[in-house]
C-alpha cells in the first residue's frame, strides 16, 4: 500500500514517502500514474499566481512556481506552489515541491533534486524536453533561494 504522509505543503506528500511508493511499483505504467495522481493532488494555483512573473522558462509545457519566503528566526524559509497544463509535468512538480516547499534556502540550495529525478529513474523514461523542463524548474527554484539568502545579509 502506498504512503501518503502530508507534509506543510497542502496535497503533497513527504519526499520519503514518494521515495518508497516509487520503490514499491516495479512498472513504469504504475509510476508514470503514481506521478500523475501526485500531480492531481496538488492545491489549485490561484489565477493571480498564473502570470509571466512565475512562469518557468526552459519548460515546453506551461509551467508556474509562486514563492513566498518566510523568516523564521532570521533565516529564510520558502514555500511554493505550482501547476502546469501538462499531467505528467504536474506531477513532477509535485515531487519538486515535496522535496524543497517548507524548506531554509540553505537547505533548498544543498539539496540534490537532480539526483533524486535520477534515483527514482524518471530522467531515462521521460523525454528529453521534459528532463530539460525538470533542470528549469529546480534552477528557477535555487535562484529563489538564492535572492532569499541575499535580501536576509
Amino acid at each position: 500500500m502506498l504512503k501518503m504522509t502530508q507534509t506543510a505543503t497542502p496535497g503533497a506528500p513527504d519526499i520519503e514517502d514518494i521515495v518508497e511508493n516509487f520503490a514499491l511499483l516495479d512498472d513504469w505504467d504504475d509510476r508514470y500514474r503514481y506521478v500523475i495522481e501526485l500531480g492531481r493532488g496538488l492545491p489549485p494555483l490561484p489565477d493571480a499566481d498564473r502570470n509571466d512573473g512565475n512562469k518557468v522558462q526552459g519548460c515546453t509545457s506551461q509551467v508556474w512556481l509562486a514563492t513566498t519566503v518566510r523568516h523564521d528566526a532570521a533565516v529564510p524559509a520558502l514555500d511554493f506552489i505550482g501547476d502546469s497544463d501538462a499531467h505528467i509535468v504536474r506531477g513532477l512538480v509535485a515531487i519538486l515541491l515535496a522535496m524543497v516547499s517548507g524548506r531554509t534556502a540553505s537547505e533548498i540550495l544543498a539539496a540534490d533534486p537532480i539526483a533524486l529525478f535520477e534515483k527514482l529513474g524518471l530522467r531515462e523514461h521521460l523525454t528529453p524536453q521534459r528532463s530539460n523542463g525538470f533542470r528549469s524548474m529546480v534552477s528557477r527554484i535555487r535562484a529563489d533561494a538564492q535572492a532569499a539568502l541575499a535580501a536576509a545579509a
